[in-house]
């Protein structure tokens, strides 16, 4: 694959679950992914500053600063961004209605796509009895994920030395669990529940990291994914048909350093002094 790729239009994007602050977090990925796209709207929809881990110790890599410019500056320019917080930036919640260097922030909102079809946009959490109801329980299984996310790092980081794509240890385990297949049943039953009582026709939610889309009963369940895991987001194209996007498929960390270090041999040669005149 050529370390050029066009830049792809959309009518919307969808993202969800970066995890900024982790180290689970795929920046680099993100970055790759934000430079290629434009849309007329941006939904960021849930954790995507994860407010648990920075609050037991600080990780902020410079990647992860340029993800919130990458994004601050699409809003400048005229992308609507709105932003729909999820559990682990709850805190956010707190200034639903607030407008921050043109990034609107709501506790849910409906999506209405070009072919007139109507969503609700949720984060997800609160359709999870875990961290709703036993909240202790929840911290726990976030220490347990955060422990597979290192191991993913590591994985992934002897498979770059390699030459290899972008494979996720963690999205692996969790569909050889069956009490994690269960519990995937059984939260995309209830959103597609709330999405019905809501009189709308989808439902667009993160949360539980796993990318998908399909009938529940007659209701559009989509799950955009994250940027820890699959490295996926939906796109809606200009016609409302909704696609979602496996950026870590599309792409690789190969063609991210050629294209990196292409950039870095751009910008040394720049910087080398004109030849004198003869």
């Amino acid at each position: 694959m050529s370390a050029d790729v066009a830049v792809r239009r959309y009518r919307s994007i969808f993202i969800s679950d970066l995890h900024l602050g982790t180290r689970g977090c795929q920046a680099e990925l993100l970055l790759d992914f934000i430079r290629h796209i434009e849309c007329d709207k941006l939904y960021l929809v849930g954790d995507i500053i994860d407010g648990w881990k920075l609050r037991s110790g600080w990780f902020w890599p410079q990647a992860h600063n340029d993800v919130v410019q990458k994004i601050l500056r699409m809003a400048r320019k005229g992308t609507e961004v709105i932003y729909v917080p999820g559990n682990h930036d709850d805190r956010i919640r707190d200034f639903c209605g607030v407008h921050f260097g043109g990034v609107i922030v709501a506790r849910d909102v409906i999506h209405e796509a070009a072919d007139g079809k109507r969503y609700l946009v949720v984060h997800g959490d609160e359709f999870d009895g875990i961290v709703q109801h036993a909240k202790w329980l929840a911290f726990l299984g976030d220490w347990s994920y955060r422990t597979i996310l290192m191991l993913n790092t590591l994985v992934n980081r002897f498979r770059r030395r390699l030459g290899f794509g972008y494979w996720s240890l963690s999205a692996y385990l969790k569909v050889k669990v069956k009490n994690a297949l269960q519990f995937i049943e059984n939260f995309e039953a209830a959103v597609a529940d709330e999405a019905r009582r809501r009189g709308v026709d989808g439902v667009i939610c993160g949360h539980i990291h796993k990318a998908e889309m399909r009938d529940i009963d007659g209701i559009r369940y989509i799950n955009d994914g994250d940027w820890v895991e699959s490295c996926t987001a939906l796109a809606e194209h200009a016609d409302g048909h909704l696609e979602i996007l496996e950026w870590a498929k599309l792409r690789s960390w190969s063609v991210i350093d050629r294209a990196r270090q292409a950039t870095t041999q751009h910008g040394a040669d720049e910087s080398l002094p004109e030849p004198a005149a003869a």
